[in-house]
C-alpha cells in the first residue's frame, strides 16, 4: 500500500487503555458497594471515553500499553522517514501524560485531540488539521480506529480507512458495516497490509 502519512486513533487503537480502566473501575465498584462489571462491559465502553465510563460505573484516568505489532509499524515509519500522529476523541489532559509515559509524544508527527479542534470525531476537521500539520493531503493518508466514528471521519477526509478489529469494538457492533477500505483483525497483522502490498 502506498502513503506518505499514517493516523491512529489512540485508545483500542494503537494503545491497550482498557485492562487499567477494568482494574481501576471495577477497585472504585467494590470500594463503593457495588458488583465489579465483566471485562467485555468496561473494553466496550473505553471507545466511548469518560463519558462512556461514567455511564458505565465512573471515568477513571488510564495507563497504557501497545497492542502487539503496532511498535514495529512505528518504527518502519521512522525508517521509511513515513509519518505517523494520532487523532483522538481523549482530551489533551488524558493524551498528553500517556503520550509522554511511553515515550511516544516526540516521535508522533502530529497528535490531535478535541481540544484542538471544533467539531471532534465523526466530523473529519480533526483529521484535515492533522493532514495539515503533516503537510499531506488526505489522499495520501491512512486512518486507522476502532470505532465507526473514525472510519466515517476518514472516509469524509477522503482517506483511506482500517478498522481496527482488534479494538474496542462493542459487541452489538458490526464492523463489516462501517465501511471501511479495510478490516485488520489483530493488530500483528496491520504491518503486512502497510508495507508488503
Amino acid at each position: 500500500m502506498k502513503f506518505k502519512a499514517l493516523l491512529f486513533d489512540l485508545d483500542g487503537t494503537l494503545l491497550d487503555t482498557a485492562p487499567d480502566f477494568i482494574a481501576a473501575l471495577n477497585t472504585q465498584l467494590e470500594l463503593h458497594n457495588r458488583k465489579p462489571m465483566p471485562d467485555s462491559a468496561i473494553r466496550s465502553s473505553v471507545t466511548n471515553g469518560s463519558v462512556g465510563l461514567i455511564q458505565a460505573g465512573f471515568g477513571l484516568k488510564p495507563a497504557d500499553k501497545q497492542f502487539d505489532g503496532v511498535q514495529r509499524v512505528l518504527d518502519t515509519c521512522s525508517a521509511r522517514n513515513i509519518p505517523w500522529g494520532i487523532v483522538t476523541n481523549k482530551p489533551w489532559k488524558y493524551t498528553q501524560p500517556v503520550l509522554e509515559q511511553l515515550n511516544l509524544i516526540n516521535k508522533a508527527a502530529t497528535v490531535i485531540c478535541p481540544d484542538h479542534v471544533t467539531h471532534p470525531k465523526p466530523d473529519p476537521e480533526a483529521i484535515f488539521a492533522a493532514c495539515n500539520e503533516l503537510s499531506v493531503s488526505p489522499k495520501d493518508c491512512v486512518y486507522l480506529g476502532d470505532h465507526r466514528r473514525d472510519i466515517d471521519a476518514g472516509k469524509a477526509s477522503g482517506m483511506r480507512t482500517i478498522a481496527a478489529g482488534w479494538g474496542y469494538i462493542d459487541t452489538q457492533e458490526r464492523i463489516e458495516d462501517w465501511g471501511a477500505d479495510y478490516i485488520v483483525e489483530h493488530s500483528s497483522q496491520l504491518h503486512n497490509l502497510l508495507f508488503n502490498r
